[in-house]
């Protein structure tokens, strides 16, 4: 009868650590570069990704009637260290935005429009890289420009 134990308890906990192992999965997000993302290209389809970038004020486009909001993201270093080593968040967003060559990423988010929605602001985006090169974020989150104020003081204000 103990053998009917053990193999009925081996297949129980198969099972949990299977379920536990596929929602982990499915779950997951991918913190991201607009570089990185560029560089899996269609791996990264339909993952759920979490990308930064400095927002490009000029293509802000924001339609009030259906709270269609598009702008586009450029490539900023994902560590840290690495901001600080190229003078900080404020430098490295003004240098992104001003950057031609760098990595860009046009999103598309359904909803209001965030207040702190601006040039050179960094914008952290939750979503999903469509088939059609586009990001649809599901989360925008933004970076308050008074952080690094102090920095360059004409980016706080700028629209």
């Amino acid at each position: 009868m103990r053998p009917k134990f053990i193999v009925g308890g081996l297949i129980i906990l198969a099972a949990v650590i299977y379920l536990i192992v596929s929602a982990t999965r499915s779950n997951a997000e991918y913190f991201m570069t607009v570089q990185e993302l560029r560089a899996e290209g269609p791996a990264a389809l339909g993952r759920n990704l979490r990308i930064s970038g400095a927002v490009i004020g000029d293509s802000i486009q924001y339609d009030v009637e259906t709270l269609t909001l598009r702008f586009d993201i450029a490539d900023i270093p994902g560590d840290n260290a690495e901001i600080e080593a190229q003078g900080g968040l404020a430098e490295v967003l003004h240098a992104a935005v001003m950057d031609p060559a760098r990595a860009r990423l046009t999103v598309v988010y359904v909803g209001p429009r965030p207040d702190l929605l601006q040039n050179e602001a960094q914008a952290i985006v939750t979503g999903r890289l469509g088939e059609d090169g586009l990001f649809h974020a599901d989360e925008v989150l933004l970076k308050c420009p008074t952080r690094y104020e102090e920095a360059l003081p004409e980016q706080a204000g700028s629209e």
